[in-house]
């Protein structure tokens, strides 16, 4: 197919043809059905690492469904592929290539996408309803389900929470107080609730709790939840709520609370 449209166009770029040959819904399926390590397994996969799995060599469809058939249906498939045998059917295996990567990353980000959407709403609500445990949970669940930690950043983490919020009034980056605040919600009325969150990115696991306390002292001594344009409101919550690779932990702050 490429050959047959560069000798037609010699500007032509080279495209994914074969995972356009078929439906992907073996790797959606598994995706989706999939728990908490498998999703791990599959991270360790998309950042360009092997797995060491022991392959059945002859199967039906019928097994398909099994989930502990799962690697042998995906290397038969071509979605992997082996780089070492190491005896007694089991084998090192891989992504085989740049256009079945592809095929795995657009398929965990439309996973994540319908699951993400269908729990936005949840989390703004127990956002404006301050359970802070509940937005913990929430948060630390979205995060589990998403595509990897390709950028361990705080900006990455800034615009992933804006992404969860869209749905809403978001302000960023905005100078508040005697600083500046990572994102806010704004409500519709005067009678809602300010939702303001100080995002911080831990160094490691350890540090999680100290960071997302210091998120929320930073919301109190750089009186963000006390600007004017603020006050007209009924409530104000601030969050403070630090990240390291997929987790998170979350601490509240209300207005005129002390840390």
């Amino acid at each position: 197919m490429y050959v047959k449209n560069i000798t037609q166009d010699v500007s032509f770029k080279p495209i994914s043809f074969w995972a356009n040959t078929s439906g992907n819904d073996i790797v959606v399926k598994y995706i989706q059905n999939g728990d908490k390590k498998l999703r791990k397994e599959f991270d360790v996969l998309m950042n360009g690492q092997s797995l060491i799995k022991y392959i059945k060599p002859e199967l039906t469809y019928r097994e398909m469904d099994n989930i502990n058939n799962i690697y042998s249906f995906l290397l038969l498939t071509g979605y992997l592929k082996v780089i070492k045998d190491r005896g007694e059917n089991q084998y090192e295996l891989v992504i085989p290539n740049k256009e079945v990567y592809e095929i795995y990353k657009q398929s965990f980000m439309s996973y994540f996408e319908d699951y993400t959407t269908s729990r936005k709403g949840e989390l703004y609500q127990e956002l404006v309803d301050g359970d802070a445990k509940k937005v913990n949970l929430l948060l630390n669940d979205i995060l589990l389900r998403s595509i990897s930690y390709f950028d361990n950043q705080e900006s990455f983490y800034h615009g992933f929470l804006v992404g969860l919020l869209n749905d809403y009034e978001v302000v960023s980056n905005k100078e508040s107080g005697n600083g500046r605040f990572d994102v806010c919600v704004l409500p519709e009325n005067i009678l809602g609730t300010v939702v303001l969150i100080e995002c911080k990115h831990s160094i490691s696991e350890d540090d999680l709790i100290d960071d997302a306390k210091e998120g929320a002292r930073q919301i109190v001594e750089q009186k963000y939840l006390e600007e004017h344009k603020f006050k007209k409101y009924e409530k104000a919550i601030g969050y403070g709520i630090s990240f390291y690779k997929k987790q998170c932990y979350v601490v509240k702050v209300e207005y005129n609370s002390k840390i």
